[in-house]
């Protein structure tokens, strides 16, 4: 997954990101993601995604980062974390945005569709009933 628009996007950073964050968080309940621009120096790169996850009648806001060794000895190590920073009603997602860009240095980060974000994040696996039977929950 490349952020369209993203002025230099990773090659895997953050398709690598995105599997971290569907590992730690219910794909389904994610429904609004802002990347920032990725910044690379000295042979890595860095990359910070804002997630907006929908639970209940609340919403939850996180930051997933990596980063990603490009060259080198170390070359195609991958470091994530996804950290809660904020939660609010649902309606309290422009409040809850306008304190990330204050703790991100004002840059404006790229809405990225979800659908897109997670497109190659595998669908977890539906448990079988004691009889082999997969069913859907």
């Amino acid at each position: 997954m490349r952020p369209g628009g993203v002025l230099n996007p990773s090659t895997t950073g953050w398709e690598r990101l995105a599997l971290q964050v569907a590992a730690e968080l219910p794909v389904a309940d994610v429904d609004a993601i802002w990347v920032f621009r990725a910044l690379r120096h000295e042979g890595r790169e860095w990359g910070t995604a804002v997630i907006s996850r929908v639970e209940g009648e609340r919403r939850r806001i996180y930051t997933a980062r990596f980063a990603l060794t490009q060259k080198g000895k170390e070359r195609g190590k991958f470091e994530a974390a996804v950290s809660e920073i904020g939660s609010g009603p649902l309606d309290a997602v422009a409040e809850l945005m306008a304190g990330v860009r204050r703790r991100m240095d004002d840059e404006v980060p790229e809405a990225v569709d979800p659908v897109r974000w997670f497109a190659h994040v595998p669908p977890p696996e539906i448990p079988a009933d004691p009889d082999g039977t997969a069913h859907s929950g």
